[in-house]
């Protein structure tokens, strides 16, 4: 006696995802920021050395650098690129989370470029904005 009276055909199942799926796909929301990203110019000098800010810097073993379609980006497919981008610090210093912004997210202003200004600034999670004090 067969439990299935319906074969999940190819055609069957590409129908299920494009009428079910297909809304979600296409309903793409804007990155969400941790409160503790700050925005900087980021070039990859020879990975993992970078220069953020114009200053050297190091990434984190694991860092993930995401694109601005948020596709996970390696370190030297970037090397001598200046990039606008949001970071975050592990608690040794080294850079953990990169984000290469697009345009709309880098005319979101203001963003704090260092921790002095994230904790004097109030950050608004669901809106992705900073207001100064």
């Amino acid at each position: 006696m067969p439990r299935c009276a319906l074969p999940a055909t190819p055609a069957l199942v590409a129908l299920f995802c494009s009428v079910l799926l297909g809304p979600l796909a296409q309903a793409q929301i804007g990155r969400n920021f941790p409160p503790t990203a700050l925005r900087g110019a980021l070039q990859i000098t020879a990975p993992p050395d970078a220069l953020l800010n114009g200053r050297p810097v190091r990434l984190a073993p694991g860092s993930r650098i995401r694109a601005a379609d948020n596709m996970l980006q390696l370190s030297a497919s970037l090397v001598q690129q200046r990039l606008l981008v949001h970071y975050t610090v592990d608690p040794l210093g080294l850079v953990k989370d990169i984000w290469i912004l697009t345009p709309d997210e880098a005319a979101n202003k203001p963003w704090p470029a260092n921790p002095a200004e994230a904790q004097r600034w109030l950050f608004d999670a669901p809106a992705q904005t900073w207001t100064k004090r």
